[in-house]
Parts: C-alpha cells; sequence; structure tokens
C-alpha cells in the first residue's frame, strides 16, 4: 500500500502512528505536549478512561527526545531517600514493568545491579546506599563481601573490595518500550501528531488554545507539559511557571556483542559521586555492552557530539570494574542529553497557569519511574476536577511482533512461505528481514532513526554500512517518498543531495 507526502505530511493506514495535521476545530480533554517515556506513560494511562486526549510531538517520531539515548536501565530503589518525589515513584515504578512486559512485549530482564566498591573508603557510600534501599524496600538487595560480589559478577575486576547487589534491577530496550506504550495508547483512542512543535498557548473559554509557528491550532481543556529538554520553555510559552532546564550530556560507547569476555551479567555501577551516579558498564537486552555516560553541563540543548578525550575517559573508567573492555570491540560513540531542573523530578498542578500539569526535571531514574508517573499524573488530573470514567473495552495488550533473530529456523521458515520478505537479509549484523522494515514503515516509522529504533536495523558492527541503502530503497517504495524526501530522523535531516 503505497502513501504520499502532502505538505509535509505522512498518511499512514489507520490507527498506526500518523502526522496528523489537525483541524482549528480539533477539542480535546487532554494534551500531551512531548512523546518520550513520560508523556507516552500518562497518554496509555488516560487511554483507559472515557475521554479525549492528543499526544503533540515535535519529532518526527515518538521517543526522539531524550529517550532515544537512554541508558536502558531499571533502578532498584536505592540510590536516593524516600523523602524524594522521585525515590518513591521509581519504587513504584520498578515493580510495574513485570506486567507491562506481559501487556506490550518489549525486551526487559531483572538481570540484578551491582555497586561496586574499588576502595575501603568507598564501602562506607555502598553502606550508605544499603540502608537506603532496605528503608526502600528495595528487592533483595544484599551487601556484599568482596567473595560474595565476585561471586555474583566473576568478570568483575579482582581490585574489588565488596559491595552492593540489587536483584531487583534490570534492562530494558528504551526506545521499543516507547513505541509499544504508543502503539496500545493508540490502539486505544489517543491522536498522536508528530512534527507538532509547540509554539504557544492561549486559556480561552474554560480550553487551552494550543499553537504552532505554521498556524496549526488545537484545543485542550488541560495540558500536561512534558517536554523533557524544552520543558521550561513550554511552561513560559503558557505563561506558566518560570524555570531553567540545563542541559547535562552523557557520552556513551557501544560495544559489539561478539565482545561476550567483557560482558558482565549484571548492571555494574561504580560507587557514585554527589554529582553523578558513574560510569556504568552495562549489558544491554539486546547483547552488546553499554559504557557510560559521562556528565557534562553545557548551555546548547543540541549539542550532541562526542570527543575522543571523553570517550577514552569513559573506557578507562569502565576497565577499573571490568578489565576485559577492549577499545577494538567498540563498534560506535554517542551522546544522550538529560533535562536538569532542581533536585527532585518538578510534577504538580501549575500555581500560575489553569488547568497546566508540569512534568518537568526528569532525569534519572526518569525511565524507572516513567509508568507510576503517569499514574501520579492521573490522580493529579483528577484532583483538579477532570472526570476520568473508565473506559469499557479498554484493552492493554499489544500484538507481539516475529523478529527474524529470534525465531526458530522452522517458524522462520513458515513465514517466509507465506511471505517471502521474511527471506530477504536487509541488514546481516542484526539480522533484520526486509518483512520487519516494512512492519516498521507501515506503523508509522519512515525515517532511518524509527526504522533503526524499532528493527535494530543499523545497529550493529557495520552501524548501516551495508544495509542503509537497502533500507531507504525500501522506505520509498513503501511511502511513495522520493530518494530526496528520505529524513534520518526528519525536519532538514536529509540523506541523499544535489541531483541524481
Amino acid at each position: 500500500m503505497q502513501r504520499s507526502i502532502a505538505r509535509g505530511v505522512l498518511i499512514y493506514m489507520q490507527n498506526n502512528l500518523a502526522n496528523l495535521n489537525p483541524s482549528p476545530y480539533d477539542e480535546y480533554d487532554a494534551a500531551i505536549i512531548g512523546c518520550g517515556v513520560c508523556g507516552v506513560n500518562i497518554a496509555r494511562r488516560l487511554s483507559s478512561y472515557k475521554i479525549k486526549t492528543a499526544v503533540l510531538e515535535k519529532a518526527a517520531d515518538v521517543s526522539f527526545g531524550t529517550s532515544k539515548a537512554n541508558s536502558g536501565i531499571i533502578h532498584g530503589g536505592f540510590h536516593h531517600n524516600r523523602k524524594y518525589l522521585k525515590a518513591r515513584l521509581e519504587i513504584q515504578g520498578n515493580l510495574m514493568f513485570d506486567q507491562l512486559k506481559r501487556e506490550l512485549k518489549f525486551p526487559f530482564k531483572r538481570c540484578g545491579i551491582i555497586v561496586a566498591a574499588l576502595h575501603d573508603d568507598e564501602m562506607k557510600v555502598v553502606e550508605h546506599l544499603y540502608r537506603q534501599g532496605v528503608e526502600n524496600e528495595a528487592i533483595g538487595i544484599e551487601l556484599c563481601s568482596r567473595d560474595r560480589i565476585l561471586e555474583v559478577e566473576p568478570k568483575l575486576s579482582y581490585d574489588v573490595v565488596g559491595g552492593l547487589y540489587v536483584p531487583g534491577g534490570g534492562i530494558i530496550e528504551p526506545y521499543l518500550y516507547v513505541f509499544a506504550m504508543a502503539e496500545s495508547a493508540m490502539k486505544n483512542g489517543v491522536h498522536f501528531f508528530t512534527n507538532f512543535k509547540v509554539a504557544g498557548g492561549r486559556y480561552q473559554d474554560k480550553s487551552w488554545i494550543i499553537s504552532t509557528g505554521d498556524g496549526r491550532t488545537i484545543r485542550a481543556r488541560y495540558v500536561i507539559n512534558a517536554a523533557g529538554l524544552y520543558a521550561d520553555e513550554v511552561s513560559k510559552a503558557f505563561d506558566a511557571e518560570d524555570f531553567t532546564i540545563h542541559a547535562r550530556k552523557g557520552e556513551y560507547f557501544l560495544m559489539d556483542k561478539a565482545a561476550v569476555k567483557a560482558r558482565p551479567d549484571r548492571v555494574v555501577f561504580p560507587t557514585p559521586t554527589s554529582v553523578s551516579k558513574g560510569m556504568l558498564v552495562i549489558p544491554t537486552v539486546e547483547g552488546t555492552i553499554l559504557v557510560g555516560p559521562t556528565a557534562d553541563d553545557q548551555d546548547d540543548k543540541t549539542d550532541f557530539s562526542t570527543t575522543s578525550e571523553r570517550l577514552e575517559q569513559i573506557l578507562d573508567s569502565g576497565k577499573h570494574m571490568i578489565p576485559f573492555l577492549s577499545r577494538s570491540d567498540v563498534i560506535a560513540s554517542f551522546a544522550g542529553i538529560r533535562p536538569c531542573l532542581d533536585e527532585d523530578f518538578y510534577i504538580d498542578m501549575s500555581a500560575k497557569a489553569p488547568a497546566f500539569v508540569q512534568v518537568a526535571g526528569i532525569q534519572s531514574p526518569g525511565l524507572t519511574a516513567s509508568p507510576a508517573i503517569g499514574e501520579y499524573v492521573k490522580n493529579l488530573l483528577i484532583n483538579s476536577g477532570l472526570e476520568l470514567a473508565e473506559k469499557p473495552g479498554w484493552d492493554p495488550f499489544i500484538e507481539d511482533r516475529p523478529r527474524s533473530r529470534t525465531l526458530s529456523p522452522f517458524k522462520l521458515d513458515e513465514l517466509i512461505a507465506e511471505n517471502p520478505a521474511w527471506g530477504n537479509v536487509v541488514c546481516r549484523c542484526e539480522n533484520v528481514s526486509e518483512a520487519e522494515i516494512v512492519q516498521a514503515i507501515r506503523l508509522g516509522h519512515y525515517t532511518l532513526d524509527g526504522i533503526k529504533y524499532f528493527t535494530r536495523s543499523q545497529m550493529g558492527r557495520c552501524q548501516g554500512g551495508f544495509c542503509t541503502y537497502k533500507i531507504i530503497k525500501i522506505i520509498m517504495r513503501e511511502t511513495g517518498l522520493s530518494w530526496n524526501e528520505v529524513t534520518k530522523h526528519g525536519g532538514e535531516s536529509r540523506l541523499l543531495l544535489g541531483e541524481l
């Protein structure tokens, strides 16, 4: 089924992620600005009630902001004191992931978390974290001797003197988590508007008129500001609170699946400092190794550059904990930016703007807390007067889609017999078939990055060196886009310029 571009709006199949072009008369009960882990959890939670909900995302796809460069850790509930809202939401959110995995089929594993102490004085910090974790009722938390910590994670450096083991921690594929949440919310009636950059809001006749810079508008009784790095700008545009989000860059190394010798079984934290949890060694849920992040404050919210100096620091820090890490196994470096505000999350009804919810300063452990944030915001809306009646027939489940790399040869043969595209391997590094690329596009992921995050194509050893051209051709065939309209992540990020 071909798709076409009209005024920059990609038309998709009904009920799939769409760049809808709202009428000036569209009115919703709730409009959520931003579709990262917080916005999408709020959207899915509200989808279970008989209200009209819209999600307004400035990027070409969901999860293209802070959420795209996430460490993918489900934290164990020991880093923060319960006096902080973020600690309470982290603890609650952690316990929600097993059910969410059953409903939404995203990759998630409770592999456990370790905090490694490499010096005797670091054990004082570890002991404090242990006491804090016990108070927070962290699942199975254990203060470990040197012998015990090496038993739990044999790939740790022999310099380790002890540590903390938290079996309730885990790892997740953050983009597939967001995509699954969005699909579930859409299935239950939420409307998603991508390429919808909110420029301002005007409160009139007990509802907000929300506008973009190019003149599109949408009305909503309530607005939820979940705009991540730009939550401060959105707040000011609605004459709400005046605060400043500070950008904190974190650089990472990604290591090949083949680096089995260096891949720990648990997430390995260093002993944290007052500024950061430190640079971690993370066995990702898909088999690679993530090392990082750094923590560098900067003024530019769009600077995702990496430096050789910081990356060498990452590798050196990681090797102190896991000596087998090697520069030769690195396949990519990248950076993410965390939206820093105060010491705690800022989630509350605005004291200045009517019917306006602030969800700002959501950095670590925001991913872990995100399902609980959805519940928390729902309760704020109820307390502020929004009537929420449960929706009969709300369905929390989405389809479990096959992946070539996880199928048995017999099941793959069955799929190829039904659709030969399952037998055409487009990405050799990650074993991704043409059928999976097509499926991603038909679900609304029409940029190279959207397809990468949905399928893992371009994420292997060659980082897209062999498959990018093939994917571009499939995008053109499936969407009707011309070669110079295909983008990396929407907007002006075109891949092919000039004339053929």
